[in-house]
């Protein structure tokens, strides 16, 4: 059956459209878009005034837990938390117990995500054996399983040679070493960024130049091997200063920033809570000069992607000192909202440009089909309310896991609707719309 959304404002970069267009559906694809297009056939769906259709966004960096941690998320709930947050598709890391270093691993996460029926599902495979980086994982075979880049996410690649001989190998199939940029020796056992914040309630700190001089390793490693090299998390501002000056040079540099790194600061150890664990993360929430150079980078192109780094724990293992809980947040269900609000209504960019970091990059940078939707497409479709208000409730997201930083937070801009495949499968109670 065909259908045919009919009225909305349409931000397609790709296409370089941004107006009223009509979008036509056929099955699981796009099949026309234009203006005032005949609909013989096709069902009307009158899109409502200031909703926004834009090409499915893609999160890049998702934590599914699962095998192995399904007390904190499974691939189900990890889904439909995307959905609910607008992500059409997700690529999820392979710290998973046992870590995704086989095809056999890989298998069963497209299994259960096909389960599921929800966001799509791309696994990135580890590149050493258990992630312990000793031993090359068997790349090639990660690839033909259905991985669509390699890291050991978590960890930093743990020898220069290491992340060579990765590089090379991952260049051979065209697939990015995605690198969570540290040097452990200057980390230590550190838990927040190195500063003011951290010295006063007696933190162990590590300092921005711990994960720059991962960055600086990376991008070597990939003007030596030609290879593309993906900086994950990035939250330091001498780590984009590396980063832009190796896009100047022609290195095959990408980079993501995550939400919680272009909103907070150090400063949320103190306040309003002190201690609170909901606001530890790896890397940390640095101070406000490096929170603005992430929003500089977003706003200059440095920057390529808006990537969550979903890290769902449960309450149990959060509800301890900020010494022994663990890292991490989930982030699906509120990035589009702190973008909009943050990013968009604050001047910082444009839905365009939006559009291009949280939907055209992910794609291109993982080869990935999406990021447009251009006829023949699949129709993955992320449609959003700019104007949406929104309060964030950590209780009533749909991740298994809800520790957030965020709850209680009002911001305005939100999800209205997801599509995958030509399935409507979240549309918001906000919304007086039938999709």
């Amino acid at each position: 059956m065909k259908r045919l959304l009919k009225g909305g404002r349409v931000v397609d970069p790709a296409q370089g459209l941004d107006g009223t267009f009509d979008v036509e559906i056929d099955g699981d694809r796009i099949s026309r878009i234009g203006r005032d297009l005949p609909h013989e056939g096709a069902a009307i769906i009158e899109v409502p005034a200031g909703l926004v259709v834009c090409p499915g966004f893609i999160d890049m960096h998702v934590h599914l837990r699962e095998p192995g941690q399904e007390h904190k998320e499974t691939v189900a709930t990890g889904t439909a938390s995307a959905v609910a947050g607008g992500f059409t598709a997700v690529a999820c890391m392979p710290n998973t117990s046992p870590v995704n270093d086989s095809a056999t691993v890989t298998s069963l996460i497209l299994a259960k995500a096909a389960a599921a029926g929800l966001a799509r599902v791309y696994p990135i495979g580890a590149v050493s054996k258990s992630s312990k980086g000793e031993l090359l994982a068997d790349i090639a075979e990660l690839k033909e399983a259905g991985c669509v880049a390699i890291t050991d996410d978590g960890h930093p690649v743990a020898t220069a040679l290491l992340l060579r001989r990765a590089l090379e190998y991952a260049g051979m199939f065209d697939i990015p070493v995605i690198e969570h940029c540290e040097d452990p020796s200057l980390k230590g056992d550190g838990v927040a960024h190195e500063g003011y914040y951290a010295a006063s309630l007696g933190l162990r700190g590590m300092p921005g130049a711990c994960e720059a001089l991962g960055v600086e390793r990376g991008v070597l490693l990939a003007e030596l091997t030609g290879s593309a090299f993906h900086v994950a998390h990035m939250s330091a501002r001498a780590s984009m200063r590396a980063v832009a000056k190796a896009k100047e040079a022609g290195i095959r540099v990408t980079c993501e920033v995550a939400p919680h790194h272009f909103t907070l600061t150090d400063e949320s150890l103190a306040t309003p809570i002190p201690y609170d664990t909901n606001v530890k993360m790896n890397p940390p929430l640095r101070e406000r000069a490096d929170r603005d150079a992430m929003l500089a980078g977003i706003a200059d192109g440095t920057v390529d992607v808006i990537a969550t780094d979903h890290a769902p724990h449960h309450y149990d293992e959060k509800r301890v000192e900020f010494d022994r809980a663990p890292f991490g947040i989930v982030g699906l269900e509120t990035a589009i909202p702190l973008s909009l609000d943050r990013l968009v209504h604050a001047g910082v960019i444009g839905l365009s440009r939006l559009v291009e970091l949280m939907s055209v990059n992910p794609a291109r940078i993982l080869r990935l089909p999406g990021g447009t939707l251009a006829p023949g497409s699949a129709a993955d479709i992320t449609v959003i309310a700019p104007d949406m208000q929104v309060r964030v409730d950590a209780r009533a997201l749909r991740s298994k896991s809800k520790n957030t930083p965020f709850d209680g937070w009002q911001l305005r801009g939100g999800v209205a609707a997801t599509i995958v495949g030509g399935r409507t499968v979240f549309v918001s109670d906000a919304v007086k719309w039938s999709v």
